[in-house]
């Protein structure tokens, strides 16, 4: 068999580096190519929509969020305010309510005295 140039160390380094060389000119040649350079274009395009996507969404939550916040805000407010207002309306029944059981009892043992008296009228009266 006849050996080829392939077969020796110096073919098979000249072989290898013009391999090199190859897929360097169609790295540079892929570089400028217009079909890739308009993809790369797309791809970058489509890359900015999401990201002001991303950002339009975190922006609409955030809003939300705050419109949350100032809507719990102003129901805990009204809230604190209606105990405010009921607690002071407590207050006010807690002390009629506690005027009248401090008058009640005596209400009731001049009610007693009264019953007492009219019964001890009552058996004067039978007696004469």
């Amino acid at each position: 068999m006849k050996k080829t140039d392939l077969d020796r160390f110096d073919g098979r380094l000249k072989n290898a580096s013009e391999a090199k060389q190859n897929k360097l000119e169609r790295f540079k040649a892929a570089a400028v190519d217009p079909e890739r350079l308009a993809k790369n274009a797309q791809r970058d395009e489509a890359a900015a929509a999401r990201k002001s996507a991303r950002q339009a969404k975190a922006t609409k939550l955030l809003q939300e969020k705050e419109a949350r916040e100032r809507q719990q805000a102003e129901i805990a407010k009204r809230e604190e305010e209606q105990a405010e207002v009921h607690e002071a309306a407590l207050k006010t029944e807690l002390s009629e309510t506690v005027e009248q059981a401090l008058a009640q009892p005596e209400t009731r043992e001049a009610e007693r005295k009264a019953e007492r008296d009219r019964r001890y009228a009552a058996r004067r009266n039978r007696k004469r």
